[in-house]
């Protein structure tokens, strides 16, 4: 499958490229590599619940990142502080109000973190899957962006041009850890009560990986 080649959309020397889990990153970061954009991956997911979930997915991403030579922040898990803003919205819907949240709270702190250290733009593999809601995504990117000076967020639709296809077949490659929910203990708990409903299983955690 052929590559693409990105430009940044401004006068940029590297890009901070928030990252929720190796599946969905493993097409931005190859893509990326191969447009020679200069990139560090920042880490911040603390809304993935339970913690053996969140080490499964941190890990993963650092070993892709550590393959290529890619700089990893690993920020805070700052667990207690997502279930504090999440108060009020735990029987909220998937893409609903406790996502957006979400969203705005990894973003955030993506956003200050590359003010603080000279990044003049940012943007997030969350939108590349196909579970997720593009718009939503991007709102809250550009909300947190128009919090601080001099940083913006970069909207591109990562699934086009067979982004999507080229992620599932990174992931396949790498037979990288294939998380069976969103990440948070709602998502869970809501999964979980569908897989029963429709007889199936429930998640079991460290369980599924890709395969070719």
């Amino acid at each position: 499958m052929v590559q693409t080649k990105f430009e940044l959309p401004i006068q940029a020397d590297k890009l901070l490229l928030h990252s929720c889990c190796a599946p969905c990153s493993g097409e931005l970061m190859e893509s990326l590599l191969f447009s020679k954009i200069k990139y560090t991956i920042y880490f911040y997911n603390p809304n993935i619940h339970p913690r053996t979930e969140y080490y499964l997915r941190k890990d993963e991403n650092k070993r892709f990142a550590d393959k290529h030579n890619i700089e990893f922040i690993d920020a805070d898990y700052d667990r207690d502080r997502w279930f504090e803003f999440a108060q009020g919205m735990e029987n909220e819907p998937e893409r609903g109000i406790r996502c957006t949240m979400c969203f705005d709270m990894r973003f955030d702190k993506t956003a200050e973190y590359g003010i603080k250290h000279g990044y003049k733009i940012f943007t997030s593999s969350l939108g590349i899957s196909r579970w997720k809601n593009m718009k939503q995504i991007n709102n809250c990117g550009l909300r947190a962006a128009s919090k601080f000076p001099d940083i913006v967020y970069w909207t591109y639709n990562w699934r086009k041009k067979g982004g999507s296809a080229r992620m599932i077949d990174i992931s396949k490659r790498e037979n990288f850890y294939q998380q069976q929910y969103c990440g948070c203990v709602y998502s869970l708990r809501d999964t979980n009560k569908w897989r029963v409903q429709n007889g199936r299983e429930k998640v079991t955690i460290g369980k599924d990986f890709y395969h070719e």
